[in-house]
Formats: C-alpha cells, sequence, structure tokens
C-alpha cells in the first residue's frame, strides 16, 4: 500500500526534502548518504515529475548539496555529544521524515522525533518508532513537550531547516527556556543572514502575505548576537559548507565550491552550537 500525497499539503512540505536527500545520495554518494529517503519515496504516491524537471538546473544540484552538508554537519555534532554523554536524549526539532537521530544511534541513546501532531502521524505510519526512540507531537513553542525528554543522561537537540520559519522572538524564548530546563545540554541547527533568509522563504512569503521578513529569525553575527540572550549560553559556530568539510571531492565542481565560500561568506550560512550551562 502506497500513502497518497496531495500537492499543496503539510505532507507536500515532508516529501520535498526527502526527495532532496535522495538525490544527495545519488549524485554526492562520498558525501552522503541517505538509504532510508529512497525507501521512503518508494511508500509514497505523489507525481514527483517538477521536482524531477528542476533536479537538472545547476542551482538545485547545489541546494541537494547544500542539504547534504547540514545534515552532515548536524550529524557530527550530535554524535560528538554523544561520544561524552552515551545515555544522552537526542532530539529531532521539526523531524519531517529525517532519521538523523537513527544514524547517530549509538546504542544507548534515547531517540525523540518531534514535529507537528499531522506530520508525526504520517511519519509514524511511514517511519514508525523503532528501540528507544519516540515519536511526538506537539507545538514546539509549547514547552509542554520538555517534560517527554528523558535527559537523565544529558540531551543534545538538533533541528535542521526549522527556525527561518520562526519569529525572532519565538526562538529566543525557546532556546532561553530550553537551557534552563536542561543544564549541560547543546542544541545545534543551521542559521544564515538576512539576504539568505529572504531569498530562501520568498515563496512562502508571498503565500502568507508576509511585509516583515526581518522579523523572522537570521542573525548576521551568530556568536555575539545569540550569546546577548542569556548566561547560560555559550555560543559557537561554522561555516555551514566549509566549517566542517574542504569538499574537495570529484563529485563537487569548481564552481559548486566556489558557491560554497559565497554561502559561508556573504550569505553567512552557519551551524550554530549552543552548550548550555551546569545547574
Amino acid at each position: 500500500m502506497k500513502y497518497h500525497i496531495e500537492k499543496n499539503t503539510v505532507q507536500e512540505t515532508l516529501v520535498i526534502p526527502l526527495y532532496g536527500r535522495k538525490m544527495c545520495t545519488e549524485l554526492y554518494p562520498a558525501l552522503y548518504q541517505d538509504e532510508t529517503a529512497g525507501h521512503l519515496m518508494s511508500l509514497v504516491d505523489y507525481d514527483f515529475s517538477l521536482l524531477e524537471a528542476k533536479s537538472k538546473s545547476t542551482m538545485q544540484r547545489f541546494g541537494f548539496l547544500e542539504a547534504a552538508m547540514r545534515q552532515n554537519d548536524l550529524a557530527f555534532e550530535v554524535r560528538s555529544y554523544l561520544a561524552d554523554h552515551p545515555n544522552a536524549a537526542v532530539v529531532n526539532l521539526g523531524c519531517g521524515l529525517d532519521d538523523t537521530g537513527r544514524r547517530c544511534d549509538n546504542g544507548t541513546c534515547k531517540i525523540y522525533n518531534l514535529d507537528f501532531p499531522d506530520v508525526i502521524a504520517l511519519r509514524s505510519e511511514l517511519l514508525p518508532a523503532g528501540e528507544r526512540e519516540e515519536n511526538i507531537g506537539c507545538d514546539l513553542n509549547d514547552t509542554a513537550w520538555f517534560e517527554k525528554i528523558d535527559a537523565s543522561g544529558g540531551a543534545v537537540f538538533f533541528a535542521a531547516g526549522v527556525f527561518y520559519y520562526f519569529l525572532k522572538e519565538q526562538v529566543k524564548t525557546l532556546v532561553t527556556r530550553m537551557a534552563k530546563a536542561f543544564p549541560n545540554g547543546k542544541l545545534v541547527f543551521d542559521a544564515a543572514g538576512r539576504r539568505a533568509v529572504k531569498l530562501m522563504l520568498k515563496t512562502w512569503i508571498k503565500t502568507a502575505k508576509i511585509r516583515d521578513v526581518g522579523a523572522y529569525f537570521s542573525t548576521e553575527d551568530a556568536v555575539s548576537e545569540l550569546s546577548a540572550w542569556s548566561d547560560r549560553l555559550t555560543v559557537t559556530s561554522r561555516g555551514y559548507m566549509l566549517g566542517y568539510h574542504d569538499l574537495k571531492d570529484p563529485s563537487v565542481s569548481y564552481f559548486f565550491r566556489f558557491l560554497a565560500k559565497v554561502g559561508d561568506g556573504m550569505m553567512k550560512m552557519r551551524i550554530v552550537r549552543m552548550d548550555f550551562a551546569r545547574k
């Protein structure tokens, strides 16, 4: 049985990044592997023809590379935390159909996947929770979900492509509450400057009739701007594209390496790491 996905629905927003991760695996196999993406695509009934047509463009292929680097960077930070906290909670904020938690599983951690209830309903059908794993339907801004996380062994949280759709004050409120609730935990997420965020949200902004793009989360200097949010935060950042990997792979063209430098530089594309203070 295949699960039918309608156009212009919340479910469609899950299929698009799924397709991107599948393409990353095909185009950049030495850099990124996500077998789950291909498997999940075989389970859904969706017209991929438009995505397939777009996938041939140069910029779309660079977009796939961006997705690959983001997932690799976040997974690196999760594994780094687990090396020192093997029994920690690994929490995927705004998970969609992503299985980064499983790919980082060390055999003893606890994995939590959080997203809106309708998203979790579909995820539970296509990607049922495994051992030491729980899918939680919630609004991330309603911090009642804190109570469902067993952080007795520590907690590492990550968000991929999520905070761009939050207002700045929402991100600040959520992060400062997390820092207080999960001492000695860590949060990692991708962020970008205002110019890049405006480009990312272009279509969505038009549909939602949003006027003030600046109200949405972006950062020109993550360390200085976000450190001011709370004295319980230690903030560091690395380049999104080149901060963790030099991209010197035959599958990556010189032009794409140039675009990667532009992304990390002018567009301020970063992976932000926040370490929460101890009690």
